[in-house]
């Protein structure tokens, strides 16, 4: 067997790259912008790969990849279901692996103190792929850290080499980073990626989709040939700010990214249907009763008299979105405005209701990867 080390060169849909004891780790925002947060939500999920992947050229039929993950668990909360790592052959899913291992991080919410579980590190191995010449890519579980360390294969492997395909940079919320998904190729970025037949950068951040500064500095100086950022449910519901700071903050971080991407093609979407924000505001919370029959929901625990007073919804987010666009449109033809709810609807509930009132399940993916790609944006 051939032994090869994890760099830099093997990896894409990451920005950085840290290395630790028990390899490396891709990060999906560079140090300068991670020392601008002292938000552990942020840190852990920038961690979590979604859309990263190892994109390898080789003959090999056998291919084994050690790696050792972090997993976050919540005391009182349902376990997510462990992470899966994708084989794709050729543009074509061909095989699917458990994650196991690794240190498991058990936060209690009311203290804040974390306990960790240590664990070992996982070996997944894909046999029987075709014979000659393909290019693999072994996609990375999206809501667990994982650390990359050897990779060992029948036959030499090299980096897959550059397609010549449009980069499209994503950023949203946790459902842009996968929540609920069944794997790394089900997410509805990578599905519409595949569909669009682009490269895609996921910096989809669970519950962190706040208009950052430094976030938008990051997608201006990032490579891209297509931007899309998804506005408004995590503003929503950390209850972040009101409807006179909201239009201004949305300006300035198109702004920044315009510095950098003058041109270049920018979307604002808005969010999909979620009826506990749509009419009432933040904060969003812990259905605490769901939890204690086993069962992970969340509840919006604002009032929607305050609306008035210029609290945010997730209606009048979507106003606030489509007239910033407008806006900006006259002097910027490269800009559009998309409207969640042409993604995933009140029918789309009605059929396919989120499971815990927040994050859409697998089909849902699926349907919004489907009606975002018929956009005919990509």
């Amino acid at each position: 067997m051939h032994s090869t080390p994890i760099t830099a060169e093997l990896v894409r849909g990451a920005l950085e790259f840290e290395q630790t004891d028990h390899g490396i780790v891709p990060h999906r925002l560079p140090e300068w912008a991670r020392a601008q947060s002292s938000d552990p939500q942020l840190a852990t999920v920038e961690r979590q790969p979604s859309g990263v992947r190892l994109a390898l050229r080789t003959r090999a039929t056998t291919i084994e990849l050690d790696s050792f993950r972090t997993v976050i668990a919540f005391a009182g909360a349902p376990r997510r279901p462990d992470g899966v790592f994708d084989l794709v052959v050729d543009g074509r899913l061909a095989a699917q692996a458990q994650a196991s291992g690794g240190h498991l991080v058990t936060i209690d919410m009311a203290t804040g103190r974390a306990e960790t579980t240590p664990g070992a590190v996982c070996t997944t191995r894909f046999a029987d792929l075709p014979e000659g010449d393909k290019n693999i890519e072994i996609w990375l579980p999206f809501q667990e850290t994982t650390a990359l360390a050897r990779l060992r294969s029948d036959a030499p492997v090299a980096p897959t080499p550059n397609n010549g395909r449009r980069v499209w940079l994503h950023h949203g919320s946790s459902i842009s980073q996968g929540s609920n998904a069944a794997s790394p190729t089900s997410t509805w970025p990578v599905r519409a990626a595949a569909a669009g037949g682009v490269e895609l950068i996921n910096l989809g951040f669970g519950g962190s989709a706040l208009l950052d500064p430094f976030i938008s500095r990051v997608i201006r100086d990032a490579p891209a040939d297509l931007i899309s950022v998804k506005i408004g449910i995590n503003i929503v519901n950390t209850d972040l700010m009101r409807r006179r700071a909201f239009g201004p903050a949305v300006h300035g971080f198109l702004d920044t990214i315009r510095d950098g991407h003058p041109t270049t093609p920018l979307m604002v979407m808005s969010p999909i249907w979620c009826p506990i924000h749509e009419e009432t505001p933040g904060p969003g919370d812990f259905d605490h009763a769901a939890m204690a029959d086993g069962r992970l929901r969340f509840r919006a625990t604002g009032n929607p008299s305050d609306v008035a007073k210029g609290k945010l919804t997730l209606g009048v987010i979507r106003e606030e979105l489509a007239k910033v666009v407008a806006q900006r449109s006259a002097t910027d033809p490269q800009i559009s405005y998309l409207d969640g709810r042409e993604l995933y609807g009140p029918d789309d509930y009605a059929e396919l209701p989120l499971p815990d009132e927040l994050h859409p399940d697998d089909a849902s993916h699926a349907r919004i990867a489907e009606r975002f790609a018929k956009v005919g944006w990509l």
